[in-house]
């Protein structure tokens, strides 16, 4: 069942009244972009990511995001540590496994993120997902160049694997779990040809989840939003550099009326192939 549009639509007030704090151990690419996404859609960023500090951090955010763009063994410690501490809290945790198919220890704290801690979503590319949930996917770089024949299934899979909402970015963006698909078509071009965009979104989710308790409910109003915002941004025919510009504005003006009026969500994805 699609949820109501006016109730996604309305977790971008409720972002903006409560202004909840997000708690983003992100990869130093894009820690700035992702801090100030999420201060543009009305939330408060954190960036800590050392372990002596990480755990009373978490402890007075509101949500957690992990990204694993650049690790490093102490940065996932640091992931633990903060994870471990937001599940006693009860604060959702939102994974970004980003590269995951890169190298053999990117893959083994992947692992060890899904399975030691208690998710609320995971958001990858096709590539991403497919690789957790056993099937295949190949990253060129961070780019998914290859992802499973059947990209619900693998959704299924990793959120049946997982315990968790699965949000799969791309051309078409895919919330699968607790037995519900929702396809979002909402975006623009260009957000692929952003380097962070990703990491963006996730911290977006982050932020909905803070304030909405229906982890399905709050990812699929976050990827709507985002892509809502990014199709605004996209019309002025900018190219990368004044994009990303246009997209922190488009998603600061960005109201529940556009949204509402906007997003393009419709149940089940059927058989998605790459």
């Amino acid at each position: 069942m699609v949820p109501d549009i006016k109730r996604l639509a309305n977790v971008l007030d409720q972002v903006r009244l409560r202004q909840p704090v997000v708690h983003a151990i992100t990869n130093t690419i894009t820690a700035s972009d992702v801090a100030n996404v999420i201060r543009t859609i009305g939330a408060r960023p954190i960036m800590a990511v050392a372990v002596e500090e990480v755990e009373e951090i978490v402890s007075r955010a509101d949500a957690l995001v992990l990204n694993l763009g650049t690790p490093t063994p102490e940065r996932v410690t640091a992931m633990l540590l903060a994870g471990r501490q937001a599940n006693s809290l009860g604060k959702p945790v939102v994974f970004d496994p980003v590269g995951v198919t890169a190298s053999r220890f990117r893959f083994d704290s992947a692992l060890r993120i899904v399975s030691e801690l208690r998710l609320a979503v995971i958001k990858g590319n096709r590539a991403e997902v497919g690789r957790l949930a056993g099937m295949e996917g190949e990253l060129r770089g961070l780019d998914a160049v290859a992802g499973p024949t059947d990209l619900l299934a693998a959704a299924n899979a990793l959120s049946l694997k997982s315990g968790t909402v699965i949000a799969v970015s791309g051309e078409r963006d895919l919330i699968a779990g607790n037995g519900q698909a929702i396809m979002v078509e909402n975006g623009h071009p260009l957000m692929g040809r952003v380097t962070g965009t990703g990491c963006m979104l996730a911290a977006i989710i982050a932020a909905f989840a803070a304030v909405e308790p229906d982890v399905m409910a709050a990812t699929v109003a976050a990827v709507a939003c985002f892509g809502v915002a990014g199709e605004r941004a996209g019309h002025g025919g900018v190219g990368p550099g004044g994009f990303k510009s246009a997209l922190m504005d488009s998603l600061h003006a960005l109201t529940a009326e556009q949204v509402r009026t906007g997003a393009r969500i419709s149940e089940g994805a059927g058989r998605l192939r790459v």
